[in-house]
């Protein structure tokens, strides 16, 4: 372990857990914003794959929201000293689905703390693993990805800078299946306020720019993961999920259009799915696993 990532050593292993009943209204609202609203509610409905992050949500208190609207840093995230903090990526194993009035406990646990020199910087990555289990079973695990990083290079507070988050190369395959999309900054407010996510990269437009150095409004990561699995499932209805992760590779803005895309399935259910504003490169990239 490297020396920075030695002082972080009393986070490995941190757990913390939580109960919620799945009520109906938090899965109402993302019925709404994605339009799918035939998606039952009712007491013992399956919640789609990707809904829970309406539930288990920071109820963080106002004095102790930072600049950025993030929390604070410490408590049960390690409080890593890079400012930029974001969703890296996530890899799911499903065996049950939640369902609408269970009452459901989230064990979490801190994996691993790991630091790298990046191009842009110095760069951290938290990896938190998550169980969510019902009352008899284990309903699925999450590896959840963050990564911390430095402030953007020639962006001060109170001036402005570029920056381009590099995404991976290569030319992508012609896809089986795709549509195009644009999630506004009406979106963005909506599915912020779904997931109580306060982080200003996504509703204000002034600190995205002066601060952060984008040109726009950015798209969440699990909004867009989200989004593929919808189109997932409107292409292949009925097909149970066995396994989706995903990682994110570039920005996507409010002001883009781009496409949600994805393969055919092969012998073991296997599709590669994948986000992109050109057709060259991806912005997010994932694979999901149905069952035969």
């Amino acid at each position: 372990m490297t020396e920075p990532a030695a002082r972080f050593d009393d986070w490995l292993g941190r757990t913390e857990s939580r109960s919620q009943s799945i009520g109906p209204d938090p899965a109402r609202g993302l019925a709404a914003l994605l339009d799918r609203l035939e998606t039952s509610v009712a007491p013992g409905a399956p919640l789609p794959a990707l809904w829970h992050w309406c539930y288990f949500l920071e109820s963080t208190p106002q004095r102790e929201i930072a600049a950025d609207g993030h929390a604070r840093k410490g408590g049960f995230l390690p409080p890593i000293d890079l400012p930029r903090r974001m969703w890296a990526g996530s890899r799911f194993r499903f065996h049950h689905p939640l369902r609408i009035g269970e009452a459901v406990t989230r064990h979490s646990r801190i994996e691993n703390i790991e630091f790298k020199q990046g191009r842009s910087g110095q760069l951290a990555f938290v990896r938190v693993a998550h169980e969510y289990r019902s009352p008899a079973v284990l309903a699925f695990s999450e590896k959840h990805d963050i990564v911390y990083r430095q402030s953007r290079p020639g962006v001060d507070p109170g001036g402005s800078g570029k920056g381009r988050t590099q995404a991976a190369s290569g030319q992508l395959p012609e896809p089986d299946f795709s549509r195009e999309c644009q999630a506004d900054a009406i979106v963005l407010f909506r599915y912020s306020a779904l997931t109580f996510n306060a982080h200003r990269i996504h509703y204000d437009r002034d600190y995205a720019r002066d601060m952060e150095g984008y040109p726009g409004l950015l798209v969440h990561g699990p909004l867009l993961a989200t989004l593929l699995l919808d189109e997932l499932h409107r292409r292949y209805p009925g097909r149970e999920l066995r396994e989706f992760a995903f990682r994110a590779l570039a920005p996507v803005f409010d002001s883009d259009t781009f496409r949600l895309c994805g393969g055919n399935p092969d012998a073991d259910g296997r599709i590669p799915l994948w986000v992109t504003k050109d057709s060259e490169r991806p912005c997010i990239q994932g694979e999901a696993r149905l069952a035969p």
